[in-house]
């Protein structure tokens, strides 16, 4: 079997007019393209069809990380400058790594209001890779401040503004810290999920706090010479009970999104079984790899040559993956965060 570690094996031509500026409503609405692993069979249908999928005992794992509305507006003292933030990693108290633009306004000692005054901010570091460290001071709840003057970090692909920010959330969603939507989940309803839920499936959570990294193209010719970005998970115990449960009884763990299955995948490698778990994981998953946990993933389409495609290859095989973003593109499925889905079995 030839293994694909070039990343240009991970190419596809995508026309522009295929790159979803808008989410669909309703959510579930989007379209669904069903990918068999074993014979590569493709199916097109609507993604609340996915109910049909679904095995009374299979258990469908969500990340339940909310995003910050992390792209914050500063006006620097003294100068009046106007600099662009973005909140990247809470680093301890009120500190933040953040990107900041443009740079050469924002050295050290500087300081800048947001929101009227709302908010202030002192750079207090550049780092080696010149994002910014800021200390943040203001009066109440920094997240409540953050809702109130914050906007979404949308992907730079999606041109459009979004009319409502809860759109860039999953209605599940609650543990706040991701810098991107963990946009599998994005198709699902709250009546979706209860209909899935009477079905017999079990229903757990995941969180993993996405991180900007996730859009970084991959820039090494050779894979294997990539190096991943670093991003923050965490299972409880009562969650880890019930994929436990569901591998015993030899139903099907399917995750949603490539953020939920590199949570599981670093649990599972990390403790050899599925336990309670937090920690910092890099995994990079790519053809080759062989899982531990997974049996079925929910997923958007990718960039091509993305860490996502190469992970989405190296679970539905490379030739089946390729091939199905083909149908796709010739199908006019919409692409990439706001776009349809693909389910693997």
């Amino acid at each position: 079997m030839e293994l694909h570690t070039k990343t240009s094996d991970f190419y596809y031509d995508l026309p522009q007019e295929r790159i979803a500026q808008t989410p669909v409503e309703p959510r579930d609405s989007s379209r669904l393209l069903v990918l068999g692993r074993k014979d590569g069979s493709i199916e097109h249908k609507i993604f609340r069809d996915i109910v049909d999928y679904l095995e009374p005992g299979d258990c469908l794992v969500l990340n339940d990380s909310r995003v910050l509305p992390a792209r914050i507006y500063g006006i620097r003292e003294g100068t009046g400058a106007k600099v662009e933030f973005l909140l990247l990693n809470h680093k301890e108290g009120d500190v933040w790594e953040t990107l900041a633009g443009p740079g050469k306004r924002a050295k050290p000692g500087n300081r800048f209001t947001f929101g009227d005054g709302l908010l202030k901010g002192e750079v207090i570091e550049v780092l080696e890779d010149g994002n910014r460290l800021v200390r943040f001071t203001y009066e109440g709840n920094f997240y409540q401040i953050l809702d109130k003057i914050g906007t979404m970090p949308l992907p730079h692909y999606i041109t459009h503004e979004l009319e409502d920010k809860e759109r860039y959330q999953n209605v599940y969603s609650r543990e706040v810290g991701s810098a991107a939507a963990p946009t599998a989940g994005l198709h699902f309803t709250p009546a979706l999920l209860e209909k899935i839920r009477q079905k017999g499936v079990r229903i757990a959570f995941v969180t993993l706090h996405v991180g900007l990294g996730t859009f970084r193209p991959v820039k090494a010719e050779n894979i294997t010479d990539h190096k991943m970005h670093s991003e923050h998970y965490s299972l409880d115990a009562e969650n880890a009970a019930l994929i436990n449960k569901t591998k015993e009884e030899g139903k099907r763990v399917i995750a949603v999104g490539t953020t939920s299955c590199r949570t599981l995948e670093s649990i599972g490698t990390k403790e050899n079984c599925i336990r309670e778990s937090s920690g910092w994981t890099d995994i990079f998953i790519y053809p080759g790899y062989s899982f531990k946990v997974l049996d079925g993933l929910v997923t958007n389409f990718h960039l091509p040559e993305s860490t996502l495609i190469m992970l989405v290859s190296a679970f539905a095989g490379y030739e089946n993956t390729m091939h199905a973003y083909k149908i796709a593109v010739s199908e006019k499925y919409r692409f990439f965060s706001f776009g349809d889905a693909m389910l693997i079995l």
